[in-house]
C-alpha cells in the first residue's frame, strides 16, 4: 500500500538509499543529493532497512488530520451564514457564529468555506477589469487634467496640490504647477501658462469636480449651465469633457502615482520645502520624465492652435460675476463693498446688473456696457467666517489661513469674556 502512495520525491529517496546499501554512495554524498542532513539520511536508511521502500512514505499520509474540525461543523456553519449572515464578510460572520451560536471557526477557514459555497467572492473575483481606452491619435487632441493633494514636501512643509496636465496620445507631462489647493483661479493660471507654452488643445478631460461642471441641481436653470472655468474654456474654443470614473482618465491617475514616488524623492534630494522653490524645479523634472516615459503619437500632427486675434487671455481667464448697483452706487462682491465713483455712467447703472471681473493676479474691475467703472473697496470682511461650508479640496488652504489669522490675533482679542446676562438666563423677578 505504501508503494502506491509514493511521490516522485519518495521514489528518488529510495533510489539513493539503495545506492547507499550497495556501497555505491556514502551518507555524506547522499545528504547533498537529497538536500537533507546526514542525521535525517541515517533515519531514512533505518526505515528503509526495516520496512523496505514503503517505509519511506510519511506515516500520516492518507490519514485524516489530527486538527480536523468536527464532522458536520462546516455544513452547520454555512447553513447559519445562509440564514442570518448572507451579506456578512467572513471576519464578521466568524465573530457572530462564536458570539451567538457557540461555533468557533477561524475566519480564514470560514472564508474558504463561504467562497466554495458561493457565499463570498474572493479578492480576485471582486477585482474589476477595466477595458483600456485607446489613446488619441495626435498631440493636443485630448489633455487630461487633475489635481493631486499630497504631502509633497513630507515633513519639511505643509501638504499642497500639484496640478497635472497629461497628453492622452503620448502620456507626456505637458504642465505641472504647485498651488495651495485645487481652485478655479489656480486652474485658470495653469491654463494660461499651458496655452502660452503650447497653444490651445482641442479638449481637456477632467473629473466631475465643481470647478469643471455644474453639480448643484437646478443651477443650470439659473445660468448658462457653465462654471467659471467652463465659460473661460468656451471663450477659448476648448472643449471640457468630464470622465465618468477615475479609471476613464487613467493616464493622469497613473501619472499621480509616479509623481508621488519620483517627484517626492527629487524634492527631498534637493532639500526643497516650499511651493515657490518646487515650481522652479519642475521644468527640469518634466523634461527628464518625458524622456523616460513619454510615447510617440500615432499621428505626427500637432493639434494645438494659436490664440485667435480676438481672444485676450487676461479677459477670458478672469472670474466674472454679475451684481446689482444700489441707489448709493454700491455693490458687494466676495464680502467686499465696492463704491463706484460718481459719474454719468455710474449713475445710469443704478439698479442695473454690472459685471465684476476678478483677475488671477488679484485685480478687480467693474464693467457695464463695455465701460470700466472706477471704484474703491470698502469694509473688507473676514475671509473664512465661522460655520462656512468649505469644499474638501479647499480645506488645507482654509485651515492654513485660519492658523495665520489666529496667530495674528492679540492676547486681548483672544481672551474669552464672561457670559452676558442674556447668556446666563433671565434675571430673577423682583418687586
Amino acid at each position: 500500500m505504501g508503494w502506491l502512495m509514493m511521490s516522485d520525491r519518495d521514489v528518488r529517496r529510495v533510489e539513493v538509499l539503495a545506492e547507499i546499501e550497495s556501497g555505491q554512495l556514502g551518507v555524506s554524498d547522499a545528504s547533498g543529493i537529497l538536500g537533507l542532513s546526514e542525521r535525517q539520511v541515517w533515519r531514512l536508511l533505518d526505515r528503509y532497512r526495516c520496512d523496505g521502500g514503503g517505509g519511506i512514505v510519511h506515516r500520516g499520509r492518507g490519514r485524516p488530520s489530527n486538527h480536523r474540525l468536527v464532522a458536520g461543523l462546516r455544513a452547520l456553519a454555512l447553513e447559519l451564514v445562509r440564514l442570518h449572515y448572507h451579506d456578512f464578510g467572513p471576519t464578521l460572520a466568524a465573530e457572530k457564529l462564536a458570539e451567538r451560536h457557540g461555533l468557533t471557526v477561524s475566519r480564514e477557514t470560514l472564508r474558504h468555506w463561504m467562497a466554495e459555497a458561493g457565499l463570498w467572492r474572493t479578492k480576485a473575483q471582486r477585482r474589476q477589469f477595466h477595458r483600456p481606452r485607446l489613446r488619441r491619435q495626435c498631440l493636443g487632441e485630448l489633455v487630461q487634467i487633475d489635481g493631486s493633494e499630497h504631502r509633497w514636501f513630507e515633513d519639511r512643509g505643509p501638504p499642497c496640490t500639484l496640478l497635472v496636465f497629461v497628453d492622452d496620445a503620448t502620456s507626456r507631462l505637458m504642465h505641472l504647477k504647485f498651488v495651495p489647493s485645487e481652485s478655479t483661479l489656480a486652474y485658470m493660471q495653469a491654463t494660461r501658462d499651458y496655452i502660452a507654452a503650447y497653444g490651445r488643445p482641442v479638449a481637456f478631460y477632467s473629473d466631475r469636480h465643481g470647478i469643471f461642471r455644474v453639480n448643484r441641481p437646478g443651477e443650470s436653470k439659473r445660468s448658462d449651465g457653465l462654471t467659471q472655468f467652463g465659460r473661460a474654456l468656451q471663450d477659448l474654443e476648448i472643449t471640457i469633457l468630464c470622465a465618468h470614473s477615475p479609471q476613464a482618465k487613467g493616464r493622469v491617475e497613473r501619472a499621480h502615482l509616479t509623481l508621488q514616488d519620483r517627484l517626492v524623492k527629487e524634492l527631498r534630494l534637493a532639500g526643497i520645502s516650499t511651493m515657490e522653490a518646487a515650481n522652479r524645479l519642475l521644468p527640469d523634472f518634466v523634461r527628464d520624465y518625458n524622456e523616460r516615459f513619454a510615447k510617440p503619437p500615432h499621428q505626427p500632427e500637432n493639434l494645438h492652435r494659436p490664440l485667435a486675434p480676438y481672444q485676450d487671455l487676461d479677459e477670458v481667464l478672469a472670474w466674472r460675476e454679475e451684481r446689482t448697483v444700489t441707489d448709493n452706487l454700491t455693490l458687494h462682491y466676495n464680502r467686499v463693498m465696492l463704491l463706484l465713483e460718481p459719474s454719468r455712467m455710474a449713475r445710469a447703472a443704478r439698479h442695473r446688473r454690472v459685471t465684476v471681473y476678478d483677475y488671477p493676479d488679484g485685480r478687480l474691475l467693474v464693467r457695464w456696457k463695455g465701460v470700466d467703472l472706477p471704484f474703491r473697496a470698502f469694509d473688507k470682511l473676514q475671509r473664512v467666517p465661522q460655520g462656512e461650508i468649505v469644499d474638501n479640496k479647499r480645506l488645507s488652504a482654509a485651515l492654513a489661513w485660519a492658523q495665520e489669522e489666529q496667530a495674528k490675533a492679540s492676547p486681548r482679542q483672544r481672551r474669552t469674556h464672561s457670559p452676558t446676562r442674556r447668556a446666563q438666563g433671565p434675571a430673577p423677578f423682583t418687586t
